[in-house]
């Protein structure tokens, strides 16, 4: 034992020197990393059509090889899916995370090629615990099993070729060697199971009797299962199940709406959230630093970024900024080009930077997913926020919400408001006080939405409906969207999500 742990400890200090090292010099790290995937990829289908063979700068990279949406990718990774190789990635591909669909009515089947799973997420997965281990070197993590809630994975056969498809944490656990089993609950039976309920009761009685150190999931469905769990066991603190509980990994959402639920049933003030930015097309982002949420850009997992800046991305063609340039503070839209043959792809995240050395971003939301009907521009990070202070001055818990635009008229004049639909776990005392802060917040953070406020002259202060509990959960078990990956999409430039909700609670 004590010659793993000696292992162990020599492989984390040996990464934690990589990663200083991709710290100390970003640019030449990108740089080198961005040739690599062009001299690569030469060869390919998509590499013949751009003249590969040929660039030699970024510039040249940019000005010859478009910006990709999902929708201008889509006819080539549909005949991937049909068994054609060698048209974005030379390496052979076999595996697709099926996204959530937070942006769009359909799924979009991301091509994962081996390098990705490897040399991605696998190697994020690995920092990962390499820095926690560096922050907390005391921990006894792997005393225990780590907790993951995954999503479904299934085989389809298509043209004689099979082909593999399903959440993100569903292929990245079906390609875990099998040592990996042990070391973490439910089985991988109980994990890939596609129906949502009963997979989740056989998960409150499985984990229930294991020793579990760690949580890893999106927060919301996560808290849902440690509810039936607290329910279950009939207690109020979910250390009364498993005491050596002392990290829980998140993403896929904003953790603030839930940071105060969780403190309220992981009753310890040593228990760590840690955070992560883990998308299906690739890992971005670990937080390094215990007094901040920020995520270290992780540089040298096979990914090239550039970004546009967030007022520009609506525009025909627009521009990108690359590394070296961006600016703190300001929102951007990513743009990746990874070892999975994604060129130049706008993922539809939007981030800010809040530190250049290193570069630490913030995630703010997407790039569909705001409202902006006057030129107000509230995005998810500024709703966040605004929900955040109106909480804490009112001592209100929520649970999930979305927001919209509302129109309506009064006397023959047309006005124009928003219209947020709260599930609150506590209702605030003062419905009208929480509304006003909110209100207030929202001004304070965003200096177009404030303008645009001014005396109610071009907006009216926004309506809030409180709905009942277990609303959002009906709603997204109605769209076939519960568990795994799925999230509740916080917002929307138009009101189908409001107006569908609406209608369950009549």
């Amino acid at each position: 034992m004590a010659i793993i742990s000696s292992v162990i400890s020599w492989l984390i200090k040996k990464r934690i020197h990589q990663i200083e090292l991709f710290k100390t010099y970003p640019i030449d790290v990108q740089e080198e990393l961005i040739g690599k995937l062009i001299s690569t990829a030469r060869n390919t289908e998509w590499g013949k059509k751009y003249g590969y063979e040929s660039i030699s700068t970024v510039n040249e990279f940019k000005n010859r090889v478009p910006l990709s949406k999902y929708e201008d990718l889509e006819p080539i990774i549909r005949r991937l899916r049909e068994g054609e190789q060698n048209l974005l990635w030379p390496e052979e591909t076999k595996w697709f995370a099926k996204s959530s669909g937070t942006t769009a009515g359909k799924s979009k089947f991301i091509p994962m090629s081996q390098s990705s799973i490897e040399e991605c997420h696998y190697k994020g997965g690995k920092d990962l615990i390499s820095i926690y281990f560096n922050l907390y070197p005391e921990s006894k993590l792997f005393e225990g099993k780590s907790l993951v809630m995954g999503g479904s994975s299934q085989i389809q056969e298509v043209s004689n070729a099979s082909y593999y498809e399903g959440d993100l944490s569903a292929i990245l656990m079906q390609n875990l060697p099998y040592w990996a089993e042990f070391m973490r609950t439910p089985s991988l039976s109980i994990a890939l199971m596609d129906e949502w309920e009963s997979k989740l009761e056989l998960m409150v009685e499985s984990t229930m009797k294991h020793d579990v150190t760690s949580l890893s999931g999106v927060p919301s469905w996560m808290l849902v299962l440690l509810k039936m769990i607290l329910e279950k066991r009939g207690t109020d603190n979910i250390l009364d199940v498993w005491p050596n509980l002392e990290l829980f990994i998140h993403g896929g959402v904003s953790f603030d709406p839930y940071r105060k639920k969780y403190h309220e049933i992981i009753k310890s003030d040593k228990m760590v959230y840690l955070e992560t930015y883990n998308a299906s097309e690739g890992f971005f982002g670990i937080q390094d630093q215990k007094e901040s949420h920020d995520m270290l850009l992780m540089l040298d997992y096979g990914i090239y970024y550039e970004f546009i800046p967030f007022e520009n991305i609506n525009d025909n063609n627009p521009d990108t900024v690359l590394l070296q340039d961006v600016e703190i503070g300001k929102n951007y839209a990513m743009v990746i080009t990874t070892n999975s043959g994604l060129w130049r792809y706008v993922i539809g995240d939007t981030v800010t930077f809040t530190s250049k050395t290193p570069f630490r971003i913030r995630i703010t939301g997407r790039t569909k997913l705001f409202i902006n009907i006057v030129g107000e521009e509230v995005i998810i990070d500024n709703a966040e926020k605004a929900f955040s202070m109106a909480c804490q001055r009112t001592g209100a818990v929520i649970t999930e919400y979305t927001g919209s635009p509302r129109f309506f008229n009064i006397d023959g004049r047309d006005e124009l408001s928003h219209e947020w639909l709260i599930e609150f776990e506590t209702v605030p005392a003062d419905f009208d006080f929480f509304k006003e802060a909110f209100d207030n917040a929202l001004k304070s953070l965003n200096s177009d939405y404030e303008a645009k406020r001014y005396q109610n002259l071009v907006l009216k202060p926004p309506v809030i409906r409180s709905v009942p509990q277990g609303t959002f959960y009906q709603w997204m078990k109605k769209r076939n969207k519960l568990g795994g990956q799925n999230k509740v999409p916080r917002m929307s430039n138009d009101r189908k999500y409001v107006d569908d909700i609406l209608k369950i609670i009549g």
